[in-house]
């Protein structure tokens, strides 16, 4: 059996996945390389490297690892119709990007921006309206693994947590839940909208301006989902006529973004260089799920962890 990676781990993880798999020939190379990538049955990929052509003329793959949660660019027309196991690392991005989103809460109630201004200038000023946590209302847009560890931390803080989901089905950690067609009925009652959606048909442009026009004047956005969760151009206005208060923003439509962009001169933005998820234990508990993958694989058995729906896209 041949595995070839295109992501390249450190030489100490490497070989802790080949001592647990002694029988299966391991390929690490960065970046994509045909040969190898063609000879092997299993592969492994950050999902930005394969094309639908790429996916038909491998007649040996069938199965693709992607070590990453985001899947827009992968093909997977051609992997459904070839037949290819997709799985992904869905979850491991819960730990960094749930403690990201409440330093962005904190930092916003506790004035983080304008004391280290006031620093700079060694102004004392004691008169900043300093805020809680403590009672706020958190709206989760996608309360997956992502959102119900935010929800499980907001409890900490004593926050109210109302998660927003497909189904409707009940979030752990979450008061209340609403699904895509009528979030709308509790939007006015958010301080905190917090979107952690994937990019798909469904979300895309998801807000529009009649949201915010029945936002909280003192809301905040944050979003470490996808950049197309509203054009730019309603955000842009929404926060210019300030119909909320500040926009924590981590994902953009383009990236990097452009120097040019309005968003880095904005007061009531603060741009972050899509790293919310970034950890240095990354890469080992993405390995731990390829793993429990990989010995259920190698038994023909059952019990894969994410399996991708192709026609949901996640």
């Amino acid at each position: 059996m041949k595995i070839y990676s295109s992501i390249l781990p450190a030489e100490a993880l490497q070989e802790d996945v080949k001592k647990e798999f002694p029988q299966v020939s391991f390929e690490f190379h960065k970046g994509i390389n045909e040969e190898l990538f063609l000879n092997a049955e299993i592969f492994l990929t950050y999902g930005e490297d394969l094309t639908e052509e790429l996916i038909y003329k491998a007649d040996k793959l069938k199965w693709i690892m992607v070590m990453s949660a985001g899947l827009d660019r992968m093909p997977f027309e051609a992997c459904k119709k070839r037949g290819i196991l997709v799985t992904n690392v869905r979850g491991i991005h819960k730990i960094p990007m749930a403690e990201f989103t409440i330093g962005m809460m904190l930092q916003h109630v506790k004035q983080m921006r304008s004391l280290w201004t006031n620093e700079q200038a060694k102004a004392w000023e004691r008169k900043l309206p300093m805020g809680e946590l403590y009672g706020k209302t958190l709206l989760i847009l996608g309360i997956g693994a992502i959102g119900g560890e935010v929800a499980r931390l907001a409890k900490a803080f004593n926050m109210k947590t109302i998660g927003v989901n497909r189904s409707g089905r009940e979030a752990e950690w979450a008061d209340e839940i609403y699904t895509m067609d009528n979030y709308r009925e509790v939007m006015p009652e958010a301080d905190f909208i917090v979107s952690v959606m994937p990019s798909t048909n469904e979300t895309k442009h998801f807000l529009d301006a009649s949201d915010f026009e029945i936002m909280k004047d003192t809301a905040v956005l944050i979003n470490i989902g996808r950049g197309d969760l509203v054009k730019d151009e309603v955000l842009i206005v929404a926060l210019q006529e300030k119909k909320i208060a500040h926009a924590y923003l981590d994902v953009f439509y383009e990236e990097p973004l452009k120097e040019s962009h309005p968003f880095w001169m904005m007061e009531n933005v603060t741009v972050t260089p899509h790293i919310s998820s970034l950890t240095k234990n990354y890469l080992p508990r993405s390995l731990e799920i390829f793993k429990h993958n990989l010995h259920t694989y190698i038994k023909k058995g059952s019990g894969y962890l994410n399996v991708i729906d192709m026609d949901r896209g996640y």
